[in-house]
Parts: C-alpha cells; structure tokens; sequence
C-alpha cells in the first residue's frame, strides 16, 4: 500500500510534470470568427508515456479560464492521456435557472452552450462558438499542426471521434460534460463539484439528465464534497439520476489512498477552504486514476 501511495504522488510532482508537452492555441487560429473569450486552448501530451489512445476534454466552470485546471490536466497527460482544456463562454453562471418556474431552463442553457442553438433566455452562443464547435475546429487544426503529438486518431473526415474521448468538467463544466455524455457515444463521463442543474422551485434535478445517454450511463463517475457551497443534496440528486443509482450509492475517498470500491460517485470530507474545487486537488491522484479507469473501462 505504502509503495502504491508513493508511486501516485510521484505522478504529479514537478518532475513528472516537466515532460509534459503543453500547447497554447488562440481560439482565432482554429477558425475565422471564433474568439477568445478568457485565454488560450490548451493542448497537453507526454511523449515519454505510452500511448492510451484517449483524450480527456476538461471543460472549465464558470468564469474559469483553459489555465484553470492546469496541475489536474498535467497529472492525466502523465498517465499517458492527451488533454485538451477549452476556452469557451462560460461567463453565466448555471444556478441563474436554480429558481426559475421554466421546468426547461437548464435544459436550453446546456443545449445553446454545447451546440449554439438558440434557445436560451440566459445565455448567448452562436453555433460558431459552441462548445462542440470550438472542440472540433481545435481538433483538425492539432491533427494538421501537430503530427507527431498524434491528434489525428481522434478525428475522422473533420469529426471527433466520440468513442475514444472521455468528457471531464468541474461546476458548470460538469454539466457540460454530462450533456455531452447525453449527446454523444463517449468512452466515458468524470464530473467534479457539479452539475448544478436542480430546480428548486419543482424540488428535482432537471430533466435533461434523465434522458436517454448515448454513453453508457456505467461510465459516469463523479467526485463531489458534502460540504460544496453549491449544494451537495441538489448535486448527488443530479449525478444519481445521470448514473441510475441511488443518491446513497456513494463512497468515501481520503487524499493520497487508492480507492477499493465499485462504486461511481465519490464524496470526500476534507477540510479545506475551498471545498468548491477540492476535487481537483492533487491529493486526489489516486481518486482521479480510479475514475478514468472507470470511464475509460480500461
């Protein structure tokens, strides 16, 4: 056990963490019309690792910038995966539809940002600028600029290819990962801190999570903290209904100890000021190599 904890701290260190290839993409460099909305894409690969044939898309909460996420993005570059952290609009806040008698509020928030229809009273996304769009265009332009980092295998004549992606996100983020999961046949689904997506008004989560997912809902895993200053009851209500279990269908994980479990939801306790981002605390390796391999099925 103690040489399993060691090995996973090693993982994120500044050592480790050096033989990462990062690169920076402005938006405008993808497609003309696209614009920067905080910084720019992010694109991270270890060549030093064996390859894993999946790319991880971590998808920033509200307001936060492709840097955000930076030590997290880092860490699964160094397992062996490509990680791709978007710039995208995200400048709205999702509980903006926490109290609203619209039962199909966080429906349209989630549908404009992922695809740039025209739905939302709350938010405002051509489909130039869409998540999916920004994603994709990100996509053919590695493939074309970077060959040797081997970002072709996740796209096909100008598409990505979904089965091979795993759809991560924190807060608003989640959400986003989450309706992706919905949209799309990925290899799999990890949410941190989020969604957010509870109407209060109707005391249930919103009705887009329970749809029918095109992803395995098996695949789902998700990190929350009891203590979230976001709700953790409204947020365990939403990704039981996403994974078809039950809201007490959770195990509890520490920092730096592997987890022994089946299960897809996780909770931690940990005391920490910002308990709203403690999931995507290094501490946590151990936690985040559990989920992916989950996801991932492999």
């Amino acid at each position: 056990m103690l040489r399993n904890k060691l090995w996973l701290l090693l993982l994120c260190t500044s050592a480790a963490t050096a033989q990462v290839k990062v690169q920076y993409i402005e938006p405008a460099q993808t497609q003309e019309g696209i614009s920067a909305i905080h910084s720019p894409h992010i694109a991270l690969q270890d060549p030093s690792q064996r390859d894993r044939h999946r790319l991880i898309l971590m998808i920033p909460g509200t307001g936060g910038s492709a840097a955000s996420s930076r030590m997290f993005d880092s860490c699964f570059a160094t397992m062996g995966y490509h990680v791709i952290s978007l710039d995208y609009k995200n400048n709205v806040i999702t509980t903006v539809c926490s109290k609203s008698e619209d039962s199909t509020c966080f429906d349209h928030f989630r549908e404009e940002i992922m695809f740039g229809t025209p739905v939302s009273d709350k938010v405002e996304v051509d489909t130039l600028n869409s998540i999916v769009n920004r994603f994709t265009r990100l996509l053919v332009y590695l493939s074309a600029h970077d060959p040797e980092g081997n970002w072709g295998q996740f796209i096909k004549h100008g598409q990505p290819r979904w089965d091979r992606i795993v759809a991560a996100g924190h807060s608003q983020g989640a959400g986003h990962a989450a309706y992706l999961g919905k949209s799309f046949r990925l290899s799999g689904v990890m949410l941190f801190s989020g969604p957010q997506d509870y109407l209060q008004a109707y005391q249930m989560p919103a009705g887009w999570q329970g749809e029918s997912s095109r992803t395995s809902v098996t695949r789902y895993y998700s990190f929350l903290h009891i203590q979230d200053p976001f709700n953790y009851e409204y947020q365990v209500q939403d990704v039981a209904l996403l994974s078809k279990v039950a809201t007490t269908d959770t195990v509890m994980v520490q920092p730096h100890t592997p987890v022994v479990s089946k299960k897809r939801i996780l909770v931690t306790d940990i005391d920490k000021q910002d308990r709203h981002s403690s999931t995507l605390g290094t501490e946590f390796t151990a936690v985040w190599r559990y989920m992916i391999t989950g996801a991932t099925g492999k």
